[in-house]
């Protein structure tokens, strides 16, 4: 089994998670007692928020790549960032360390390949839907990404940041993220992705829709690595 180096904090609530499934995961393949073989550096999230807030994306690619660096030297075989928003600058960091990066948006193109859809929704930070970033690694795989209106991605954000990521889970808030989902179907999508952490806390399945966890799709993506032969 790989080590797998997982960089997380971004948001704890969301990490938790990761570690869950990754264990979880693991267990599923190989039974017994196994669990993986992992190091986590949980960062101050407070420092990546004030940096993000000044767009300071050099400073994050710093800060980041510094505790990439320690997990390579901790040993880490493969290499994790628990947020789907920090892919913004996830080519710098596949330049420039020497393990394989497993990219969020990779994992989830497979699966929605997988699944036969063409045009999902894309939910997330504001960071995430407006940024071409993502959008740009789908079309890889020739997916479409649509997102909500400036309004919608406004409660979305007020949601994962007042909310989510201080583990508040609102029935209010599922409803306001299901009528988004809904106008995004109406729209042409013909399945959507939780493309923030955080956001799988709130919505676990929808009906007759295909629902893309990036969390549980990313964890699961970094296991079949850490266990390849």
């Amino acid at each position: 089994m790989k080590l797998i180096g997982l960089i997380g904090g971004i948001s704890w609530e969301s990490t938790q998670e990761y570690y869950h499934l990754i264990n979880k995961y693991v267990n599923m393949e190989l039974g017994g007692y196994h669990s993986a073989s992992c190091i986590l550096y949980s960062v101050d999230f407070q420092t990546i928020h004030s940096l993000q807030l000044e767009e300071n994306w050099n400073a994050i690619t710093t800060y980041i790549l510094n505790i990439a660096s320690k997990l390579v030297k901790a040993g880490a075989e493969l290499l994790l960032i628990c947020s789907n928003t920090i892919h913004i600058i996830a080519e710098e960091i596949e330049r420039d360390i020497s393990i394989p990066l497993v990219h969020i948006a990779d994992a989830t193109g497979k699966e929605i390949k997988k699944a036969g859809c063409s045009t999902i929704g894309l939910l997330g930070t504001i960071l995430t839907m407006e940024k071409d970033f993502y959008r740009n690694r789908l079309n890889k795989f020739k997916i479409q990404a649509i997102i909500p209106n400036r309004t919608e991605r406004e409660v979305i954000q007020q949601i994962i940041f007042s909310e989510l990521v201080f583990g508040e889970v609102k029935d209010s808030s599922r409803e306001k993220i299901l009528n988004i989902i809904a106008n995004l179907r109406s729209r042409g999508a013909d399945g959507i992705v939780l493309g923030c952490t955080e956001l799988p806390l709130l919505i676990q399945n929808i009906e007759s829709l295909p629902l893309f966890n990036t969390t549980a799709i990313h964890a699961k993506a970094v296991v079949n690595l850490a266990l390849e032969a």
